[in-house]
């Protein structure tokens, strides 16, 4: 059994076998955990398979109202890749991508803000509102909060974002607010574009200064085998980043993942977490357990903090 279904199991059991007492010492030993995050900002990077099953969705929201009701404050940035593509496919238009990125004309633009600062956005601040939590939709269209130039002329609508700000989210949280944030900018001329939702994540975490950034994806991190999941990478630092990209350790579609991690760090986040986000409660044990979930991603200030 590796980890991942390790911590499964032990979910599954944990409302059979958990006592009182045993509840108890739980929180006693996330105490720690919450006096560091508690009045701080975290960024919540969510998309992938996490958004289509609704056991993990709420798992996930959950989590993140949690942290809210402890004092954290949450931001969460989504995507809608497989949302998107479902209403493509219910008119007719095929996605294509290239180097991940999807491909966006005007008409796919149009269907991703509907989708993303639509459907996917207010589905997320409702069952927030449902599970207990005080969340405001936002996009990076409002009050020109993701300004961005044109990335690629092959691309059509994808953005490459030239500068955000931060202040319209900065108002909600100071409000008690969990700003929920869709991942779409606009250019000098109002055009709106299409953005990568790790690279608006971690634009945002930066200049947000955020005590750490957490990118859900659907694996368990960096691993020095992809084939096996016991070689699990727990830390990582600027310099060890570039040296298993240059040894190949880093490869594939894990590289653009793993770039707008060092950039988080680069622009001021302590700590940038890649969890598997179909594993429940992902990021309630990445955050307030010592042994973690997934690769963490440290800056040298963080470094010099725990020495």
């Amino acid at each position: 059994m590796n980890k991942k279904e390790q911590v499964q199991e032990v979910i599954a059991q944990a409302g059979k076998a958990v006592t009182n007492a045993q509840k108890a010492q739980i929180l006693m030993n996330a105490l720690p955990y919450i006096k560091q995050y508690s009045g701080k900002t975290i960024v919540v990077k969510y998309g992938g398979n996490a958004m289509l099953n609704e056991n993990l969705k709420k798992a996930v929201m959950g989590d993140i109202v949690l942290l809210s009701l402890i004092g954290v404050k949450v931001v969460l940035v989504h995507g809608g890749g497989p949302h998107i593509a479902e209403v493509l496919s219910w008119v007719g238009k095929e996605s294509k991508f290239i180097n991940g990125l999807r491909v966006t004309d005007e008409d796919t633009m149009k269907i991703v803000q509907m989708v993303l600062a639509g459907q996917v956005n207010k589905d997320l601040v409702n069952l927030i509102g449902m599970i207990g939590g005080k969340a405001i939709g936002l996009c990076g269209l409002d009050s020109q909060m993701i300004k961005v130039k044109q990335l690629d002329k092959e691309l059509g609508l994808v953005g490459d974002i030239t500068d955000v700000d931060v202040s319209l989210i900065e108002d909600v949280l100071s409000k008690g607010y969990i700003p929920v944030i869709s991942t779409i900018g606009t250019d000098a001329e109002g055009q709106a574009y299409n953005i990568n939702a790790d690279t608006a994540a971690a634009e945002i975490a930066g200049k947000l200064n955020a005590e750490c950034m957490l990118s859900m994806t659907n694996i368990d991190g960096v691993l020095r085998d992809k084939d096996d999941h016991t070689t699990l990478i727990r830390k990582i630092s600027l310099e060890q980043a570039d040296e298993l990209e240059r040894q190949g350790i880093i490869a594939g579609g894990m590289i653009p993942k793993v770039h707008c991690c060092t950039e988080a760090i680069r622009a001021g986040v302590k700590k940038v977490f890649i969890i598997n986000g179909t594993v429940p409660h992902a990021i309630l044990i990445e955050m307030l357990t010592e042994e973690g979930l997934g690769t963490m991603f440290v800056s040298p200030q963080y470094e010099q903090e725990k020495l």
